[in-house]
Order: structure tokens, then sequence, then C-alpha cells
């Protein structure tokens, strides 16, 4: 973000870490990683095109663009769980930051941070359901070649997202949405209550069937697991 900042982004510039010591999880959450194990990277993405009142559009890309390449590799079990997670059955095996420059009614950029577990097999006690790559296929990985076959994914459905594809990119996030169609706990205001996952809508609000709630925003609910 900071080449960003100071004008010199640009499209495509990719990061990768084999160390990361700063982590930025969803709402302020701390990312920790083993050193030369997993996938870090960060890519700066040209929304110009976009409205403001697309930023999901981005966030389903992404998604839908790291789905692809853990699918390859993990199969069906892999989904994206609301709003930006990649999960394996019901263990998490990364996540998505995205963080936008955002200059008056001008939206620049796009500055996309994936975190995902690749070789590590131990992880801290706090995070309760980690799961890696190793972990599910029992083979050793180099995270850099899988880095850049992961650009690749993300390079072919920002392709489709600036073709102005939103409605495929939104049916396919939709498609593998975690627990769609089933009744699952979320807590709000420290109420757990049930409902069913409906969906997620194009402006990335979960849909959800209940007696007593039809959609939630980002950070209103918390998943109960």
């Amino acid at each position: 973000m900071q080449m960003v900042q100071q004008g010199q982004a640009l499209h495509g510039y990719a990061v990768f870490a084999y160390d990361q010591t700063e982590g930025k999880g969803q709402m302020g959450k701390v990312w920790k990683t083993e050193p030369n194990c997993n996938i870090v990277l960060s890519v700066v993405l040209d929304t110009s095109f976009l409205q403001l009142n697309q930023q999901f559009f981005v966030s389903a890309m992404v998604a839908v663009a790291v789905h692809d390449f853990f699918y390859a590799h993990a199969g069906d079990a892999t989904k994206i769980k609301w709003p930006n997670d990649i999960y394996w059955k019901d263990r998490k095996a990364g996540g998505i930051l995205i963080e936008n420059n955002v200059r008056g009614n001008s939206w620049n950029w796009a500055v996309t941070g994936i975190g995902l577990n690749i070789n590590q097999t131990i992880f801290p006690d706090y995070l309760p359901n980690p799961v890696s790559l190793k972990q599910i296929t029992g083979k050793i990985y180099d995270p850099t070649e899988l880095a850049k076959e992961l650009c690749n994914c993300l390079e072919f459905r920002y392709k489709e997202l600036k073709s102005n594809q939103h409605k495929k990119l939104l049916d396919t996030y939709n498609n593998h949405l975690y627990k769609l169609e089933e009744e699952v706990k979320l807590k709000k205001d420290n109420i757990v209550f049930p409902c069913k996952i409906k969906g997620v809508s194009n402006t990335g609000e979960l849909l959800v069937g209940s007696a007593l709630f039809t959609e939630f925003n980002f950070g209103e609910v918390e998943w109960v697991l």
C-alpha cells in the first residue's frame, strides 16, 4: 500500500514474502505464518474502471481465483467462507485482506493480501481450526512455484472482472460458498441464533434464512463453528 500512496504502483505488481512478522487479517486480527512454509502474497490491482459501489466484485474475484488455485490441489472440499476465507471442510486454509486506495470518488487501486497454509503442520494454539495443503495431500510443495500458479489464477479471473463478467464471478463465488443452503449458527450482539446460508449479494451482504434476519454486512455477525 505504501507504493500506491507514493504514486509508484503498477498493476500486477506482486510481492512474495518468505517470512512475515506483522501480518494482518480481517478486523485487525493478526495473521501468523511459519517462515518459508506458506504463500504470503500481495498483488496490486488496477480498479480505476470500477465504481465505488462495486468494491465487492474485487473481493469476489480474488476469492474465486484463490479458490480455483486451492481447489486444483485439494479438491471439492475447498470452499469460500464469507467474506474472504478459504476453507477445506471445516478448517481454515487461508485468508484474503483487500485494502482499497480511495480518494474522493476515485478508486484507482486495490492491494490484495493473500495468505495460504502450504507446508506448515504446527500452528499456534489460539488458531482453532487451521489446515495446510501438506496436511490435506501429504505432499511437500515449493511455495514460490505455487505463488506463481496462484498469480495465473488471479490474472484469469481479473480479465473476467475487467470484461464486466460480474454476474459470472458472483455466481461462481456463491456456488462455492461455505455452508450454502445449510443450517448454521451465527452470533450478533452476543446472541447466538440459527439460520440457513442462502448466498451473498452483489454488494457483499451475507443472505440468510432466519426468523429474525435476512442479511448482514461484513462485521455485523460472527460464525459459531
